[in-house]
């Protein structure tokens, strides 16, 4: 946790754009983005990945799904977007924060590439 750069983006050590933000939840633009509009939510709890959720974190998910769907509504996102969660390295995971990616701004094809 100490090292988690998603946790250090939370204490405001390292600057992001914040789109979205709540006691539980933020959003900020991905540094890398693989999207005109790639934005990752994370919850400010440190969570390795989805397999270290457990029945404490259920209610948090779904805020998570709730602040999804207003930044998409915010950004008008109404022709669509795509939310990925990677879990495990080999899956694309690159820093061990529980984070969803959404994504819109382009056509996505699957199985993505």
């Amino acid at each position: 946790m100490n090292g988690c750069v998603f946790c250090k983006i939370i204490k405001k050590e390292i600057p992001a754009k914040i789109v979205y933000e709540d006691e539980e939840i933020l959003g900020f633009c991905d540094a890398n983005p693989q999207s005109p509009v790639h934005i990752l939510i994370v919850p400010k709890k440190h969570i390795e990945d989805l397999t270290k959720i457990d029945e404490g974190d259920l209610a948090l998910m779904g805020k998570i799904f709730g602040a999804i769907k207003k930044i998409a509504e915010e950004k008008h996102l109404e022709s669509g977007f795509r939310v990925v969660i990677n879990t495990k390295e080999s899956a694309g995971q690159s820093v061990f924060h529980i984070h969803f990616h959404l994504m819109s701004g382009r056509n996505f094809h699957w199985p993505p590439g």
